[in-house]
């Protein structure tokens, strides 16, 4: 197989587990797998880390984006793009297709509740993530390369560094952990700093706004989850304002990127 048929059908893979994935989350929540939806195994476990529903809807953006990055590596969006990207793309189109897979094969574990597994699923969708922005980050993108390209994976990465730490607490709570030495409001404080540091550390590495965003909309779910009469109903004072603290400093972060960033383009 010469290069090109090796970047062709690299493209295909990444096209056809991209569809494979978005079909089965659909009729995850569509049959329901399972009878349940997502969202009802969610609230199965209940926890003080997981956000509001509404949160969720961020999956609608997270799949536009990497639909529009599936296209794009197609050739569609390309337009009169210059600088060759197939080394990126083909690299990138590898990463993607394992955690296609990792994330289809996650909603089954997930929906028959094989918790550990969902876990083990989740930290390989989160290792070609973070593998993915490391390429990206080390590239210097047009406008419509940066929103076809690094974006998505941005935003995707944004979710799944939250959602590993949920998967992570559903999977405590499956084996039982409940008021292990600290209170579930204590080490919901410190699951909620740890995501702060991960998050934070992340965003000025990779100088990512849109990732910083996404943790922040995370964070305001649980915020949210807290404050609502839907929720808990401000029953726990602590975990809220332990949150609010927490999406300050990222939006500080973020502010701090856009500056540094108007002044390395001389603004």
């Amino acid at each position: 197989m010469n290069t090109d048929q090796r970047n062709q059908t690299i493209k295909i893979i990444t096209a056809v587990t991209f569809l494979i994935m978005i079909t089965v989350n659909a009729l995850a929540n569509i049959l329901p797998i399972n009878d349940m939806t997502t969202g009802q195994l969610s609230d199965s476990y209940p926890n003080l880390f997981a956000p509001a529903g509404a949160t969720f809807a961020i999956w609608g953006l997270i799949y536009l984006l990497l639909g529009g990055y599936t296209l794009y590596q197609l050739g569609i969006f390309q337009g009169n793009t210059t600088t060759d990207r197939t080394e990126l793309i083909y690299k990138i189109g590898i990463l993607f297709s394992v955690s296609s897979i990792a994330n289809t094969s996650w909603i089954f574990a997930w929906h028959y509740e094989i918790i550990p597994l969902s876990m083990l699923l989740m930290i390989v969708i989160l290792i070609c993530l973070i593998l993915i922005n490391q390429l990206t980050s080390r590239e210097h993108f047009s406008k419509d390369e940066y929103f076809f390209i690094r974006l998505p994976f941005s935003v995707y990465f944004g979710w799944i560094t939250v959602a590993t730490i949920a998967n992570a607490t559903v999977l405590l709570v499956s084996l039982g952990w409940k008021d292990f030495i600290l209170s579930d409001a204590s080490w919901t404080v410190i699951v909620i700093a740890l995501g702060l540091v991960i998050g934070l550390v992340t965003m000025l590495k990779n100088r990512d706004v849109a990732y910083g965003l996404v943790i922040v909309w995370a964070y305001s779910g649980i915020l949210l989850k807290h404050t609502s009469p839907e929720g808990f109903g401000g029953q726990n004072p602590v975990i809220i304002n332990t949150t609010i603290g927490c999406i300050v400093l990222l939006l500080l972060g973020v502010v701090y990127l856009l500056i540094s960033k108007r002044k390395r383009m001389g603004y």
